[in-house]
């Protein structure tokens, strides 16, 4: 006669049982293999599909204990009824961040990684964070801004980017023939992408309408673009205050020009992409 011998593990060694969730529209999951973060947008035999911030979508079959779902491991299966209601399923309208990217209930806030993207000043940096402050910190990546752009060489060799620490760096006025363009094309690499917008400041790159205006005025050649703005606009000429009001007008990035926004997104997929190595 067979022999059983009685389990004399403690119950709190034992493994909890993995929760089951139905893969309801609009669930946002992450598949800890590849750290693939979306939301579910179709679920069909064996398979589910994901929709992450920037649009793409990617294909994982449902296996058990296969995903995250607000940091603890979940096993998703195919929906039976009505989208569930239970307090551990996202809405089926997911909702966005400032960027336009699709949220993540609960998500924390990654290591940072090795790599980095610079902005040319203080002004910018403030206005990437509000716009995309909740996409970088979910990626895990820090912004910094320059002192200058007669920095950015110094910057680059001291930062050596590499495979696994790419650096991507947002220039202010970036056209052929300028300063900023024969600096950028100096510090340009195969780990060190520079991207700019055609504006002279980045206020520029707020639509007018957003603020109430019909138009940036052009400033002469030489004077100080800022205090030029608020003298012809009627405006204090604190540029400090003055910014910190336009920023407040910013609430998406449908307040922002597109030659912006599309540079910022390029920068983000440029140094989370993963590494060739």
């Amino acid at each position: 006669m067979r022999q059983y011998s009685p389990d004399l593990t403690p119950p709190w060694k034992k493994p909890k049982p993995v929760p089951q969730v139905p893969a309801d529209p609009g669930l946002v999951v992450e598949e800890p293999g590849t750290g693939f973060c979306g939301a579910v947008i179709r679920c069909e035999a064996g398979t589910v599909t994901l929709e992450d911030r920037f649009g793409k979508h990617r294909v994982f079959p449902l296996e058990p204990s296969g995903f995250l779902l607000e940091g603890k491991v979940v096993t998703l299966v195919r929906p039976t009824g009505p989208p569930s209601t239970s307090p551990t399923a996202a809405s089926v309208r997911p909702s966005r961040t400032a960027s336009g990217s699709m949220a993540v209930p609960g998500a924390r806030a990654r290591v940072a990684r090795a790599g980095r993207i610079y902005v040319e000043g203080r002004h910018d940096a403030e206005l990437v964070e509000k716009v995309w402050g909740d996409d970088l910190r979910v990626e895990g990546v820090v912004v910094e801004y320059l002192g200058g752009i007669d920095d950015l060489p110094a910057i680059v060799t001291e930062f050596a980017p590499g495979p696994d620490a790419r650096l991507g760096i947002l220039v202010d006025h970036l056209v052929p023939g300028t300063k900023e363009f024969r600096i950028a094309r100096s510090v340009t690499s195969e780990h060190a992408l520079v991207v700019g917008h055609p504006y002279i400041d980045v206020w520029e790159a707020v639509k007018p309408a957003s603020l109430g205006i019909p138009g940036w005025p052009r400033i002469p050649h030489g004077r100080d673009w800022k205090t030029g703005v608020c003298r012809e606009l009627g405006w204090p000429e604190n540029t400090g205050a003055v910014w910190q009001a336009i920023l407040a007008r910013v609430r998406t990035y449908k307040d922002l020009e597109p030659e912006l926004l599309g540079r910022v997104e390029e920068l983000i997929d440029f140094v989370t992409a993963p590494s060739d190595t």
